[in-house]
């Protein structure tokens, strides 16, 4: 029989939530409700974090666990700039229910990860995800026209760290979090990046990244825009790269990628135009294209 149930039957009960959040980058931080420091498994959870948790909803079956926590923005927990810093973004999140007279007494009620991030009046706003929600993820191939693989994937197979689909540059003066001006070489086209990302490597942005949206050549720069600021504003000399975009088509695979064989589209699929087209006696019907 579990102790903290024979605990709860009690009626007179010493029991408190602590969760534990680990980050990808190794932090792992703990917060109880209770009002003094709970600890175990070597693990300490802090009471001063300001944390809480609201609308956690439990299911059974394949159904996906839901909730939103909530915190306090401050020096000795989570800090604003690793929240727009995307250092939280998919941490692992496991929630006890503990006795904190006997933390010996306790049972995980659950474990996921942290969705959306988000922060506003001094506080941050995470989504909670279930270990199911991974079973949502979308599989197998679609028949289309476009490439159905990411540039530089496994199916892909393109390397990206070759010197015609990576650019380095420096931040130059006017840049922004969403508008980057590089000096580079100039070695590439004007839109050789559109569609691509770009990442952050140097200075207090450091391992940041972002869509690139528009490429373009201004004054001896190179202008790169993103479709969303990054979380921090890289410093002028930081150092930045950026890889080619592509747009899926068959010819951009071709001639900006020589990389026909790995193509993971239907380029010659009929489209809803012939499928409604009627019959013409004087169209040749030899089997060949209908491109």
């Amino acid at each position: 029989m579990n102790t903290l149930t024979e605990h709860l039957k009690t009626g007179t009960t010493t029991v408190c939530r602590a969760w534990l959040i680990e980050r990808k980058d190794g932090v792992a931080l703990g917060f109880t409700d209770h009002d003094c420091v709970v600890s175990f498994d070597g693990k300490t959870f802090s009471a001063s974090g300001g944390m809480t948790v609201t609308s956690l909803e439990a299911r059974t079956g394949l159904s996906v666990d839901n909730g939103e926590a909530l915190g306090v923005l401050s020096d000795a927990g989570i800090h604003e700039d690793d929240v727009k810093g995307g250092l939280f973004d998919d941490a692992e999140v496991t929630f006890w229910l503990v006795n904190w007279q006997d933390t010996q007494e306790r049972e995980v009620t659950f474990r996921g990860k942290l969705g959306d991030v988000r922060t506003s009046g001094g506080q941050f706003h995470a989504e909670l995800r279930g270990l199911t929600d991974q079973l949502n993820q979308p599989r197998g191939r679609t028949y289309q026209k476009g490439c159905s693989a990411f540039l530089g994937d496994g199916n892909c197979q393109v390397d990206l760290n070759q010197a015609a689909f990576r650019l380095e540059g420096i931040v130059a003066e006017g840049s922004t979090s969403r508008v980057l001006l590089l000096a580079t070489d100039g070695a590439h086209d004007k839109g050789w990046f559109t569609r691509g990302h770009l990442s952050v490597d140097t200075g207090a942005a450091a391992g940041l990244s972002g869509e690139i949206k528009n490429d373009t050549l201004s004054s001896g720069l190179r202008r790169i825009e993103l479709w969303n600021p990054l979380g921090v504003a890289p410093e002028i000399g930081a150092t930045v790269s950026a890889y080619a975009g592509c747009d899926k088509r068959f010819d951009t695979c071709r001639y900006k990628f020589l990389n026909t064989r790995n193509f993971r589209g239907f380029p010659d699929l009929p489209g809803d135009d012939w499928m409604l087209r009627y019959p013409n006696s004087a169209e040749p019907k030899d089997g060949g294209s209908r491109r």
